[in-house]
């Protein structure tokens, strides 16, 4: 018969066990996702497959939530945030934008997030005024960034409609050929 110490020793034995045998390796986690990103991406790929789209996005977050500190990470939450983005789930996409500027702040692509977050709120949103602020924190945090001028812009036109844009070029056009 086993004794109450000799019983809890056994016990967290078998946990710790079945914990690290069912949490994958960072290399098996690395070779599932990077099997699964290039059948995904791959040229042969004719249409946007949803379902490995969500396994992708369920191996990405186990990666980063299993190692968040891995320098691989960073990426990681930066494609599975584009992957919610142009699947359309702004939302979603926002969250995961706002993760990695808290995460990951002094990564090169915090910057490309807080755009993209901006970009988000016009174009799928639709929230005017949180994509102007946005976007006016953008310029502000990264005045010299290669979307700065993208940044300008899109604030020149937030919520003009496609024919008030076109009548300004039109407009424009014309004065430029009286001169």
């Amino acid at each position: 018969m086993l004794t109450i110490k000799e019983s809890t020793i056994i016990l967290c034995s078998a946990i710790i066990l079945l914990m690290t045998g069912c949490s994958p390796s960072r290399e098996k986690s690395i070779s599932q996702i990077t099997a699964l990103e290039n059948s995904l991406f791959s040229p042969d790929a004719v249409s946007f497959n949803k379902e490995k789209a969500d396994s992708l996005l369920s191996l990405y977050d186990g990666f980063i939530k299993n190692n968040p500190k891995d320098s691989l990470a960073p990426g990681y939450l930066f494609k599975a945030a584009n992957i919610v983005m142009n699947s359309g789930n702004g939302p979603r996409a926002i969250v995961l934008f706002d993760q990695y500027l808290k995460d990951y702040p002094d990564k090169p692509k915090a910057s490309l997030c807080l755009f993209f977050k901006a970009f988000i709120y016009e174009n799928v949103m639709q929230d005017i005024d949180k994509a102007r602020e946005t976007y006016l924190l953008f310029l502000e945090k990264y005045p010299a960034d290669d979307f700065t001028n993208d940044a300008e812009m899109a604030l020149m036109n937030l919520g003009k409609t496609p024919d008030m844009l076109v009548r300004e070029f039109e407009a424009k056009k014309s004065a430029d050929s009286a001169k």
